[in-house]
């Protein structure tokens, strides 16, 4: 009904960049927040950043200054900028949106995820 499909990521040095985006699509009404979380090996899934329909709303503070998380709400995509990459910063990422379909249903749903590996 409503799938989010991820790219970007990879393999990248310490101190480089990355840019993840999420697409949405499906039976779209309206899209409440957008975000991304990520989990790295034997760690808890952790929020990263969240962004609403108007703007920010959340950004983890391991990463503020580094991530930017923006949204092309014509497009029902959400990005996630990532420079200045750390070792610390080696997980699989997954985006979410929470929607509300044209059947008046609402849900979150996720992304596959992407393997994001900082190493030297």
């Amino acid at each position: 009904q409503v799938q989010l499909v991820e790219s970007g990521g990879g393999l990248v040095q310490p101190g480089g960049s990355l840019r993840l985006s999420c697409a949405a699509s499906g039976s779209i009404f309206s899209i409440d927040t957008m975000g991304w979380h990520r989990q790295a090996p034997g760690k808890q899934r952790e929020l990263v950043a969240i962004i609403g329909s108007s703007g920010v709303i959340n950004i983890q503070d391991s990463v503020k200054g580094r991530f930017t998380i923006s949204r092309d709400n014509d497009k029902n995509t959400v990005y996630l900028q990532m420079n200045s990459l750390k070792l610390e910063d080696t997980a699989v990422y997954f985006c979410n949106a929470d929607v509300q379909t044209r059947a008046h249903s609402r849900a979150i749903y996720w992304g596959q995820g992407k393997q994001v590996t900082v190493s030297s």
